[in-house]
């Protein structure tokens, strides 16, 4: 037979266990559930990241070393200058325009070169490449946001 006394601390002791074990059982599954909203976030961040770049990547003007100097890929237009001065990707665009046979927008422009247009961050770097043809001179952007082919 036990003494009572040992009897008591050991049950004593066992509840506090079972508690301690309450305790980490709580906070591992709050660390797990925090491990797993911060995947969550860097999965957020990692495609907004790349979504900005993209945009940016549209916008920025786009630079070619030539001789040791800087040239823009996407030339000012001037009377003289062929749409073939631009590269081919932006002469596409201009001729999805000029197809079109009057004022467009961009997800109209989206259509015509077949790209996905029923996601709104694939719009955006086409709407960047139609914003700068527009600030080169080789397209007329409309405040209402459409856009048409210079004359």
């Amino acid at each position: 037979m036990m003494d009572p006394e040992v009897q008591e601390r050991i049950t004593v002791r066992r509840a506090k266990l079972d508690d301690l074990e309450e305790q980490l059982v709580k906070q591992l599954a709050e660390g797990r559930a925090e491990r797993e909203d911060l995947a969550a976030a860097e999965r957020v961040l990692a495609r907004m990241g790349g979504q900005v770049a993209a945009e940016r990547a549209a916008t920025a003007p786009a630079v070619a070393q030539v001789g040791g100097k800087g040239v823009l890929l996407i030339p000012h237009r001037a009377p003289e200058m062929a749409e073939t001065a631009l590269p081919p990707e932006y002469q596409r665009i201009l001729a999805s325009v000029r197809a079109a046979g009057g004022p467009v927008m961009v997800r109209q422009v989206d259509e015509a070169l077949g790209l996905d247009t029923g996601v709104w961050g694939k719009l955006e770097p086409l709407r960047g490449k139609l914003t700068k043809l527009a600030d080169r001179g080789w397209l007329h952007k409309r405040p209402d946001g459409w856009f048409t082919v210079r004359p």
